[in-house]
């Protein structure tokens, strides 16, 4: 699959003609997540963005930590959002934290009082929304607003020394209370919050807001395109502002491109860190999760996500992706990848009456029926099988082709075997099968005399491995909330299925993130988080088929 930035987009062709102009000599890009939480799918796409933009032209990209907000922040966080960013290939060039500008926003706020742009404001946050105005209707301005240059200086000094309490003052840039843009009228760009930074710890009790804070940064560092989400298109006057304003030498131009939104799928941080606060997952990296965490453990593959975001492409309006796109391109990757072999989820015995007691026969199977260049693994076969359940009815619906008294099929890789009887428990449900063999019917054997219209996988009770599956529906249902309901109600109460079976025995030493394809039921990945000495736990990363076809 190309990459993203080998096909045209309007930001490649913005940066094509920046270097054309010789307005840049060379391309700096950046991806600034704040750290109040775990990356998900829609940060992978900005990712591959940022990097493979940058290092098409040979330039280079940061990572850079927004923690400007010590309430929501925490190193985890810091730690995890490098784990994922490397994980999916990519290294940047300079590694910052907006935290260790604090000094230099602080002087720039200063040389905005002196210049007249700033003052500090009395008004509450209920007060400065009822300043602000309406998209039709002019704000009114603060009665602070006129604070003289040594007042507001004074005042500003004494908040940074934390003589006033949280929301008792905030930092304000005086631009125009008339504006169309409700953006520039008059933005806080300075708060109080005596709360222990992650990185500065109790250095600081004021703190740069984010429209302020983050051009900054990136003139700072140098950043020739700042690449954001639409949300952000009317925030660019003011960023466009504090570069002019705080007379910053760089001059980085922010660019806005769509965000990524998938069907049946949460793209809220805030909402993500509900799922685990509640205890609705298990973590931020429950395969369920679409954080980039999750994914990992569920089984997507970095090369599957890239893949995804480089064929969504950029465009300048939203949309939502189907969530079956993502899944073709981790069918697509595991298919050259996963090896062959069979897991039964929902097992019953079938005992094959006429087969030796004590013999065990080791088969020859393919590793792929579609690649030779795959192989063929030996698998044992002996008198006493597992089977799934569904493989198996008493009073079969026509054109059931599986196990039932009286019917034939092929035992995959091995004999055909008729089925003779059954044996129910006190609940009635079928508990054994007993069938027959036909040994002249050998897979590879070149048995022609009938046909069956039906095969099954099995794995040998001998040398099966218990094992736990766990099978995923998507966690959130697309529907529109009731007045009323919260987003807690959208919850799918059938996103998790665990059940016990058995696999084969040749990969009873299967290690965290080792991905195999079992026969008729998906993709599957060991689990990093259950998984111990004592147990094998797969998860299903995805089914093996699924109608959607990737538009050319």
């Amino acid at each position: 699959m190309e990459n993203i930035t080998t096909s045209s987009n309007f930001i490649k062709n913005i940066v094509i003609e920046d270097l054309k102009s010789g307005k840049h000599q060379e391309i700096v890009t950046r991806f600034p997540p704040e750290p109040n939480g775990y990356l998900h799918i829609g940060h992978a796409k900005s990712i591959v963005l940022n990097f493979e933009l940058a290092d098409e032209f040979k330039g280079k990209t940061n990572l850079r930590f927004d923690d400007t907000n010590p309430i929501k922040e925490d190193t985890e966080y810091v730690e995890s959002i490098e784990e994922d960013v490397r994980w999916l290939g990519f290294q940047w060039e300079g590694l910052y934290f907006a935290s260790n500008y604090f000094e230099e926003m602080y002087n720039r706020a200063l040389l905005l009082i002196k210049k007249g742009k700033a003052y500090v404001c009395d008004l509450n946050a209920d007060e400065i929304k009822e300043h602000r105005g309406t998209l039709t209707e002019p704000g009114k301005e603060s009665p602070y607003r006129k604070r003289t240059i040594e007042e507001n200086l004074e005042l500003f000094e004494r908040m940074k020394k934390g003589e006033f309490k949280d929301g008792e003052k905030v930092l304000r840039a005086k631009i125009d209370m008339a504006s169309p843009n409700i953006n520039m009228r008059d933005p806080i760009i300075y708060r109080i919050a005596h709360a222990s930074h992650h990185n500065t710890g109790d250095k600081w009790c004021i703190y740069p807001m984010y429209d302020f804070a983050h051009p900054i940064e990136d003139a700072i560092e140098g950043v020739t395109h700042s690449i954001c989400t639409l949300e952000f298109e009317d925030h660019r006057p003011l960023y466009d502002w504090v570069i002019n304003e705080c007379e910053m030498e760089s001059k980085p131009r922010q660019i806005e491109f769509a965000r990524l939104n998938i069907t049946n799928t949460v793209m809220s941080k805030r909402k993500l860190k509900l799922l685990v606060d509640e205890n609705v997952v298990d973590g931020w990296d429950d395969p369920r999760m679409p954080t980039i965490a999750g994914l990992r453990r569920r089984g997507y593959t970095p090369e599957a996500i890239r893949n995804f975001c480089r064929a969504i492409g950029v465009a300048k309006s939203n949309s939502t992706v189907d969530g079956q796109m993502l899944e073709h391109f981790i069918r697509e990757d595991l298919n050259l990848k996963a090896p062959r072999t069979m897991g039964v989820l929902r097992p019953i015995k079938i005992i094959i009456t006429n087969y030796p007691e004590d013999k065990v026969e080791m088969l020859e199977i393919e590793n792929s029926p579609d690649d030779p260049s795959m192989g063929k693994r030996l698998v044992p076969f002996s008198r006493e099988l597992y089977i799934e359940e569904e493989d198996f009815m008493e009073n079969p619906p026509k054109k059931y082709f599986r196990l039932f008294p009286g019917n034939e099929v092929r035992l995959k890789g091995a004999y055909f075997v008729k089925c003779e009887n059954f044996i129910k428990d006190k609940e009635g449900r079928v508990v054994e099968v007993h069938c027959t063999y036909d040994p002249e019917t050998k897979s590879g054997s070149g048995f022609t005399g009938r046909k069956v219209k039906g095969t099954i996988h099995w794995v040998d009770a001998k040398s099966a491995v218990p094992a736990e599956f766990r099978l995923y529906e998507p966690l959130i249902l697309d529907e529109e909330n009731e007045e009323g309901k919260t987003f807690l109600n959208q919850i799918n109460p059938n996103s998790l299925e665990v059940l016990q079976g058995f696999i084969e025995g040749n990969i009873k030493d299967a290690k965290i993130q080792d991905k195999f394809q079992f026969f008729r039921h998906g993709y599957f990945n060991v689990d990093s988080k259950y998984t111990s000495e004592q147990r094998l736990v797969f998860n299903r990363i995805v089914s093996l088929k699924s109608s959607f076809k990737i538009e050319k």
